[in-house]
């Protein structure tokens, strides 16, 4: 689509969205006039007002996008204009005083400074360039902070990369979960930002070498006596840190307690730092989880290795709950695959693997679908299978399933989706997530999970009904090293042997994937350390299976 037609087509939208809202207005003031004259049910008049509110905040919202399009469209080619307004023999100062002009007479027409029109006209332009993001802004069906995060996350990336960004995080129908502009921003730059880091030209391993060594301390002085102190730190450090004052946080609310958790979390962090003493040494243990995923399970016998956010003194592992999902192959220092990090995201291998061998009290094993990385199943090292079950579901949900909140795994509580009185089950499919305020949600207002499954989350129903898709972790294909595929004599995607007689598929819950043809065709993998996942997965689903040999060829 050339210039002058998305001009068009951009036209059409906002006139469009400008006629529903125009639309609403013209309701509302009949029902306010329908109202004053006695006529209809009080009760139903207010419901429909209240709707026709939201109705046109979802409308104003598109038409923000639509407008936003426009502006960033006409920043981009304003320099553009400029720049051509300018003879090819001109001298390189010429050429950059006339684009500081710019900016400046554009910080003056938008009333913002010039960093900010700067940075205006440097997202546009990154933006222009992507034309799938440009439409998308442009039909209103992502908003301008979407599309910041779009500039943002492909700044850097070649323009195969960032197209390739583009179409995978835009795509209107993803193989998982929401689609881009229902995901509250900050969900989406997750999203954005997860696909970057495993599909970025330079490792994570190398790029995290070098923010390390930008690790720092900021103090900041603010307004009526308070100031802020930030801390940017590898990320199994800050999660541990967050994790670890907020389950004391947790533990100190109460009836007597007056204080929220937002303010139990700073007291407590200013507590500890400020005690007696400045030898940094290893806190009392507590537990540390960790999974490991893959194709098969793994020990704890690997010696020790240092990664980038190693060599920082004498900081401990972390000792408190911190859940990190490893590759298999990564674990074993056979691929740099990054492994991820419960309310953070990828993380380098190095450091997953250091987690392993310096923090782990214990550690749980998740089996990976190889087709597209989604989790299927998790083993125990423990007996007790209620605990299985809650890393499980920590892992299938991978956050608080309510729209838009982020709050991580080892916050939140495990919730009946349908209640054990009117005859709900414990099982993955019948469980999720919920912080404890959405959690008091649920059982006090009109909002409605809709069903889940053993490997998705469940979406949300308000009470206007409204439908909330779920936020689904956004899952990939586990890296092979290279020639083990040749192995498998079997090219991906993975097909059913006709000549499979190790599995019947009838065995197994039919949303339930099985890895029959890795079975059927195994890798030289080291020997499984945990051979009695199939047991606890019968007991789990009380379903026969033919388990497969724990000796891995």
């Amino acid at each position: 689509m050339g210039n002058g037609e998305s001009r068009a087509a951009a036209m059409e939208g906002i006139q469009a969205s400008t006629a529903r809202l125009d639309a609403l207005f013209l309701e509302d003031h009949q029902l306010e006039s329908d109202a004053g004259a006695g006529g209809g049910a009080v009760v139903d008049v207010l419901q429909r007002q209240y709707e026709i509110r939201l109705e046109r905040m979802a409308v104003t919202k598109q038409l923000e996008a639509q407008i936003a399009a426009v502006k960033a469209r006409d920043a981009s080619e304003a320099i553009e204009i400029q720049h051509a307004m300018i003879p090819p023999e001109a001298p390189v100062h010429e050429r950059t005083y006339a684009e500081m002009s710019a900016v400046e007479e554009i910080a003056g027409v938008l009333t913002v400074s010039s960093p900010a029109a700067g940075a205006l006209i440097t997202q546009s332009r990154q933006l222009t360039a992507l034309p799938p993001a440009m439409d998308a802004l442009s039909a209103g069906t992502i908003s301008w902070m979407h599309a910041k995060i779009i500039a943002d996350e492909t700044e850097g990336l070649s323009p195969t990369g960032a197209a390739a960004l583009v179409a995978h995080v835009l795509n209107p129908h993803p193989a998982r979960g929401a689609a881009a502009g229902e995901l509250v921003p900050s969900r989406f730059r997750t999203r954005v930002r997860n696909w970057r880091e495993r599909h970025h030209p330079e490792s994570l391993e190398k790029r995290h070498t070098k923010s390390a060594a930008d690790r720092r301390m900021e103090y900041t002085p603010d307004r009526d006596g308070m100031a802020w102190l930030s801390l940017y730190v590898p990320a199994d450090q800050a999660s541990a840190i967050w994790n670890r004052t907020t389950a004391l946080a947790r533990g100190l609310q109460g009836p007597d307690e007056p204080r929220t958790i937002t303010q139990l979390r700073p007291d407590i962090a200013a507590s500890l730092l400020l005690r007696a003493g400045t030898a940094i040494h290893p806190g009392p243990e507590t537990s540390t989880q960790e999974s490991n995923t893959g194709q098969s399970g793994a020990g704890q016998g690997k010696p020790r290795e240092t990664h980038a956010g190693a060599g920082l003194g004498n900081v401990p592992a972390p000792k408190v709950d911190v859940l990190v999902t490893v590759p298999v192959l990564a674990l074993f220092d056979i691929t740099d695959e990054p492994a991820n990090l419960d309310g953070h995201g990828p993380i380098p291998a190095s450091m997953a693997r250091k987690l392993v061998a310096d923090g782990a009290s214990s550690f749980y094993r998740v089996l990976v679908d190889p087709r597209d990385g989604a989790p299927l199943e998790i083993g125990r090292t423990s007996y007790r299978l209620t605990k299985a079950m809650k890393k499980a579901l920590q892992l299938r949900d991978g956050k608080c399933t309510f729209p838009g909140c982020n709050n991580p795994s080892l916050d939140n509580e495990a919730d009946h989706l349908t209640a054990w009185q009117h005859g709900g089950h414990t099982g993955l499919s019948n469980l999720a997530q919920l912080c404890p305020k959405h959690h008091h949600l649920k059982h006090n207002s009109g909002w409605e999970p809709t069903p889940a499954t053993g490997t998705e989350p469940p979406g949300w129903t308000s009470p206007t009904g409204r439908h909330y898709k779920a936020e689904q972790p956004d899952h990939e294909p586990p890296q092979w090293p290279p020639g083990l595929m040749d192995s498998l004599d079997v090219d991906p995607p993975f097909e059913e042997p006709a000549d499979d007689d190790l599995h019947d598929p009838s065995d197994y819950p039919p949303d339930d994937p099985i890895w029959a043809d890795f079975y059927a065709h195994p890798p030289k993998l080291p020997k499984d350390p945990f051979p009695d996942w199939h047991r606890w997965l019968s007991e789990c689903f009380a379903v026969p299976r033919n388990a497969p040999s724990s000796e891995t060829p």
